[in-house]
């Protein structure tokens, strides 16, 4: 008799959590979290393509036909938003600006939502004296001043933009990390993780693949505000005369300008661009803030 032929095995499809698939449909739901991933998105064309917007080198003494130095120059069609002080494009400042400042939002964005994920996760699961402990951290790092640590700790570390990420992200993860905490604290006791429990899975896949999915909007909200935390420290940094002279940002333009009084000479095309584009990246945080409450807070759909 022939052999029957044993079936195959039932192949495995991969599923989205619903705390992922939240995380990707509310872009298109909500017009506030739409519209702060598009200035976003509008942020990160320009700098990508800087070099083509503005090939002139930020940093570079211009001059005039006639041989002299292009300070002081009005708006035209040769310098966009005129030029400085020392005849340096401010456009191209502007521009070229832009990648230093999503350089660090983002870098500081990244830092932030690992750490403070990865913190709040193994809080509010284990407990207990590992609960105690991180917390404990969290709230020595809450405690301390923002901005007068930052500019200490560049002070002893070097005006490098890596320092400035550094120090956002040590104090800015406790805040998510709390939030995390709380809510991993409810998820553990779901009956999806007692099922898990009951299956024989352990701690750590239990942690990673069936509670951290849920919990990722929660941490890609707080990413979106690290951003624009990090950019206005950033820039706080610089305008102060800490940060780093040799890179160009919106921050050293603003510090530039002050000092140069160009408020007083009418100058506005050197510092309201600048500020603008800050203005932009924080409320394009906020927006995505507030159009990510409703994962959390369902009764907020019915506003």
């Amino acid at each position: 008799m022939a052999e029957r032929a044993e079936p195959l095995p039932a192949r495995r499809t991969w599923r989205l959590s619903p705390g992922v698939k939240r995380l990707l449909a509310m872009p298109l739901r909500d017009p506030f979290a739409f519209a702060g991933i598009v200035i976003y998105l509008a942020f990160a064309l320009v700098a990508l393509s800087a070099d083509r917007l503005a090939p002139v080198d930020p940093m570079e003494i211009l001059f005039t036909k006639a041989g002299k130095v292009a300070a002081n120059m009005p708006p035209s069609a040769e310098f966009l938003l005129g030029t400085t002080n020392l005849g340096r494009d401010i456009y191209a400042q502007l521009v070229h600006g832009t990648r230093s400042a999503l350089a660090v939002g983002l870098s500081a964005a990244v830092i932030v939502a690992t750490v403070g994920t990865v913190v709040g996760l193994v809080s509010g699961y284990f407990g207990g004296w590992i609960d105690a402990l991180l917390m404990r951290i969290a709230d020595m790092a809450l405690s301390l001043p923002f901005l007068p640590f930052v500019i200490v700790l560049t002070g002893f570390l070097g005006a490098e933009t890596e320092n400035i990420v550094a120090a956002v992200a040590l104090l800015l993860w406790p805040n998510s990390a709390r939030v995390i905490r709380s809510q991993v604290l409810s998820l553990r006791e779901r009956a999806y993780v007692e099922a898990a429990r009951v299956t024989g899975a352990n701690q750590w896949r239990i942690l990673f693949v069936h509670i951290a999915p849920n919990i990722l909007p929660l941490s890609f909200v707080y990413a979106a505000i690290a951003i624009g935390w990090a950019i206005i420290t950033e820039a706080s940094v610089n305008f102060l005369g800490f940060g780093d002279p040799t890179s160009v940002s919106w921050g050293m333009m603003l510090q530039d300008a002050f000092s140069s009084q160009a408020l007083s000479r009418g100058q506005y095309a050197w510092f309201v661009p600048p500020g603008l584009c800050i203005i932009l990246v924080v409320v394009a945080g906020f927006f995505i803030s507030r159009g990510y409450e409703e994962v959390f807070m369902p009764r907020l759909r019915g506003r």
